[in-house]
């Protein structure tokens, strides 16, 4: 699968990622629970965000090549943060530093998630 990222005329530059990637090829590989949480299901970095969204982004990178694809095949990216608006800053600064920068991105605040911490 290729990917080609390109931004659209006549709207202001995103930060750090593209507004639209175009998929071409035959395989879609779909992840999911690339959380904070160790292989035996301990939750790792309690109180440090930034610990959190490395070990979240490490599991990301994991799933992508058990799926036989890397971090330049990804299309698009949603980032969920359970807490303040500096704590979705301090996740997105993490994001941007990641192998999946590029691709387009949400980031939502939102009440809770699945694990508590």
């Amino acid at each position: 699968m290729t990917v080609d990222r390109r931004d659209a005329e006549g709207l202001a530059t995103p930060p750090g990622y593209t507004h639209v990637a175009v998929a071409n090829g035959a395989t879609l590989v779909f992840t999911a629970g690339a959380v904070p949480i160790d292989a035996d299901g301990e939750l790792v970095g309690d109180g440090d965000i930034e610990a959190q969204t490395e070990l979240v982004l490490a599991h990301l990178l994991r799933q992508l090549e058990a799926g036989g694809a890397g971090p330049d095949d990804v299309v698009k990216s949603t980032v969920y943060v359970a807490d303040d608006h500096d704590a979705m800053i301090r996740v997105w600064e993490v994001v941007q530093r990641s192998p999946i920068a590029s691709a387009p991105s949400n980031l939502l605040g939102v009440a809770l998630l699945g694990y508590s911490g």
